[in-house]
């Protein structure tokens, strides 16, 4: 019988890896609309995301849609759109992509070619490692403009904003617990809200965004 030798990368990321040797064309054919993500030549099932990760995705997807439809100067995407980056040998599925302004052309039919302006990760607790370590490491790598990371597990949130120097800087929110940016004129996440229960709904979402965009003019 003859044993096939496979290489994995030394780094691993969160989730069950399900063979070596893929090469990305194979990826996007074969694994990439079954939540794997891919890098380094090796495919890796997602883990499982629990209920308050999901609810908090969707909030999030609820309050940057809104502000979208209001505010026309980019879009938002859930996984498993996959964000493919050539410079770190990785195609992710971040749990939301923001792609602004000219940056919208990259958009493919199932992928994203390149970096996202902002990738967002809601932390579980199966993907602590990758998310606050191999991705950071591959997002910055790979030219993504603002990486956030939501833990609710910790209640707590980090934004990395990339610098003049290629590197990701951290950046706080302000002392009422929002955080804004200037990619998105006039829009405010609010942190502390992130751990209601329940969250906002979408007649609350849509009228806080007209306020906060109505404030901006």
């Amino acid at each position: 019988m003859t044993v096939q030798t496979i290489t994995i990368p030394t780094v691993l990321s969160a989730g069950d890896v399900v063979t070596a040797n893929v090469s990305e064309a194979e990826y996007l054919a074969q694994y990439a609309e079954q939540r794997y993500e891919w890098a380094q030549g090796v495919a890796i099932k997602m883990s499982p995301v629990s209920l308050i990760h999901a609810e908090i995705v969707d909030y999030l997807r609820l309050l940057l849609s809104a502000y979208f439809a209001l505010r026309p100067i980019g879009r938002v995407l859930g996984e498993p759109f996959v964000m493919r980056l050539a410079a770190a040998e990785s195609n992710r599925e971040p749990d939301l992509q923001v792609i602004l302004g000219d940056n919208r052309a990259n958009l493919k039919d199932t992928y994203m070619d390149g970096p996202a302006d902002i990738c967002i990760e809601v932390v579980s607790p199966g993907s602590v490692a990758l998310d606050y370590g191999v991705k950071l490491e591959e997002y910055e790598k790979g030219g993504v403009g603002e990486y956030w990371i939501i833990d609710p597990i910790r209640h707590s949130c980090l934004f990395y904003r990339m610098t003049e120097k290629e590197v990701y800087g951290l950046r706080l929110p302000s002392d009422d617990g929002s955080y804004t940016t200037p990619r998105l004129p006039g829009f405010a996440l609010h942190v502390p809200t992130l751990w209601q229960q329940p969250l906002p709904d979408y007649g609350a979402v849509w009228q806080a965004v007209q306020q906060l965009l109505a404030a901006d003019r």
